[in-house]
């Protein structure tokens, strides 16, 4: 039988449909046998429809379809009718017609799936990634991945619209490790020598601007060789772009009309602009994260000027050390039980801290075992100074800035989980710019860069602390944070040889280093670079917040585990001695065991 060409598909068949002869294709969602008439619902990635066999239409084809079984890839001609009464199905936009079908074609039999391919059956993941091809069929990841595809469409045209172009940048680059560690590539063609994966486009971007082709836009394969946790994935993808002759400004709108565009035409959904802002110092202070959750308060209040003096040697002799001690007042908190404040204590624990102190704020004066370390008038300055009410809960934290910082503003976003102060539904963006150019690090004893080594510094805070507090230099670099989450970053680079020879010096890079590595981009700023910047957001945490899931695993069609493996294909896995010749590479005899 020569196969038919397909005219509709499953899902678009509607009652004005009726009496036309059709072709439609798909796979067996289920079979019913009903005493000599058996229904299919067939169905393809736009939805199902119910296609029906009877003798005395065509005999062969209703002894054919008896043979039918779930996920059988299927083709049949027939016309639609309608549905008899009682058998409308309101629930299906395809529930007021059938296909009555005269030819059936079984195009593909299928073995009995290892799971479920529905929404209503919970599947490990581990055997859903490891049939992924038959994970991907059901409803929802289609929908998914469908939504993925609509969102980089809207993305395109955005910037298209913004007289962006399109450019593809290498994917065998050079290693040029400033940050996480690259996937290296060997050469077979020069031996002994590696290309590495990018681990974003940053510099051929900076080079398209230093060719004159002013904007730059492009939905980018990136690759990093770092410890998985949460939801990281060793490649991902970036909605990449670049702006000469730019400022801040220029680029905070450009993305803040994007995303509106972008919520807008996937899930029709307002986003309101312009978002606020913040300097990285105020989220730090107040919310404990350089990506701050602005949907509730809760804010860190310090304390540390109250607490230098009091009675409580635990708070004044951190301060005297350097430390904090910060607060979070809850409204209504002083209902928490004593095991709720003994699981937050373990909560903040699991960021080193030492301990939680507490106070309730009831009509007749403080409850807390700290009460008589304060005398009335700290009492009231405490009060006053983190807002408290009768009713209330003030948690305090005293330790070093990093361990503060890390407890409370976990602790904050735990609190207003399980006191349900998060609208759902609710997408409140901030801005949180001037983050430090750079950062000591005591493991290579040397300041890195904060970002990547190619960012503007604030050229004031340069000339006032490069020889005296590096780590005081502001940069003009900026995130954008949803609901807590950084979504993407960037920066206004470096465009002057003299600038960038400067930020090396203060990162210990040498000039034969600083050559070696990055002198292609050194040569390109003296030829009359422009003034230029950019920034990189995550795509795959946007449609996170596009599909409301939790898992970056739902919204990737070939993810990898947290163990950075495919359980598809089995990547990584060993390759032929044949092979490893042939690039010039030997494995140490420790990792043979570990492959065997």
């Amino acid at each position: 039988m020569k196969q038919q060409s397909r005219t509709h598909y499953c899902g678009d068949l509607r009652s004005a449909n009726i009496g036309e002869e059709v072709v439609v294709m798909g796979w067996c969602q289920s079979r019913r046998d009903h005493g000599g008439v058996i229904f299919v619902d067939l169905r393809d990635y736009t939805g199902l429809t119910q296609v029906v066999f009877k003798k005395e239409i065509n005999a062969a084809s209703h002894e054919l379809a008896e043979s039918i079984r779930s996920e059988f890839v299927l083709s049949a001609r027939g016309k639609v009718n309608p549905r008899e009464d009682g058998n409308v199905n309101p629930k299906l936009p395809t529930g007021e017609i059938e296909v009555l079908v005269e030819e059936l074609e079984i195009l593909n039999p299928s073995l009995t799936a290892p799971f479920m391919l529905d929404d209503r059956t919970s599947v490990d993941e581990r055997l859903r990634l490891t049939y992924r091809y038959l994970d991907l069929r059901r409803p929802t990841m289609q929908q998914n991945l469908m939504l993925r595809s609509k969102a980089m469409h809207a993305v395109r045209s955005y910037f298209i619209e913004h007289r962006f172009f399109e450019i593809e940048t290498p994917i065998l680059t050079k290693s040029t490790p400033e940050g996480a560690r690259d996937y290296l590539v060997p050469s077979r063609v020069n031996p002994g020598q590696f290309y590495a994966l990018p681990q974003s486009p940053q510099l051929f971007k900076q080079l398209l601007m230093c060719s004159g082709y002013d904007r730059y836009i492009q939905i980018a394969r990136c690759f990093r060789d770092e410890d998985l946790r949460g939801n990281r994935q060793p490649e991902f993808t970036q909605i990449d772009l670049e702006l000469s002759f730019t400022q801040p400004e220029e680029i905070f709108s450009l993305i803040e009309g994007m995303l509106q565009y972008l919520f807008k035409e996937t899930i029709d959904t307002e986003v309101h602009a312009p978002f606020p802002r913040m300097t990285y110092q105020q989220a730090m202070d107040e919310y404990g994260v350089d990506a701050p959750d602005i949907r509730f308060d809760l804010k860190l209040v310090d304390l540390s000027d109250i607490a230098a003096n009091c009675g409580l040697k635990v708070f004044s002799s951190v301060v005297a050390k350097g430390g904090l001690v910060k607060s979070i007042c809850v409204p209504g908190g002083a209902d928490f039980s004593r095991k709720d404040l003994d699981d937050m204590t373990d909560f903040v624990a699991n960021y080193g801290a030492k301990g939680m102190a507490w106070v309730k704020l009831n009509a007749d004066g403080w409850q807390s075992p700290i009460a008589k370390f304060f005398s009335d008038v700290d009492k009231h300055s405490i009060e006053e100074k983190v807002g408290g009410q009768i009713g209330d809960l003030i948690l305090f934290c005293a330790d070093t800035k990093k361990i503060v910082a890390d407890s409370l503003g976990n602790l904050r976003k735990e609190i207003a989980r399980r006191r349900h102060l998060i609208k759902e539904n609710d997408f409140s963006f901030v801005w949180v710019t001037d983050f430090p150019l750079v950062e000591y690090n005591p493991e290579v004893k040397r300041y890195t860069a904060t970002h990547h080594p190619f960012t503007m510094p604030n050229l004031e805070d340069l000339e006032k602390y490069a020889d005296s507090d590096p780590a005081k230099i502001r940069s003009v670099a900026y995130d954008v944070v949803l609901n807590g989450v950084e979504l993407g970053g960037g920066s206004i680079r470096i465009h002057r040889q003299d600038i960038q020879k400067r930020v090396f010096e203060l990162l210990n890079i040498s000039n034969e280093e600083a050559q070696s590595k990055f002198g292609f981009l050194l040569d390109a700023l003296s030829y009359g670079a422009p003034p230029h910047g950019g920034i990189a957001f995550g795509m795959d945490r946007i449609m996170m917040f596009l599909l409301n899931t939790d898992s970056i695993r739902d919204v990737i069609a070939f993810p990898k585990t947290q163990k950075a493996s495919c359980l598809l294909t089995d990547a990584p896995s060993a390759v032929s001695t044949a092979q490893l010749d042939e690039l010039h590479i030997r494995v140490k005899a420790s990792a043979q065991v570990q492959q065997s």
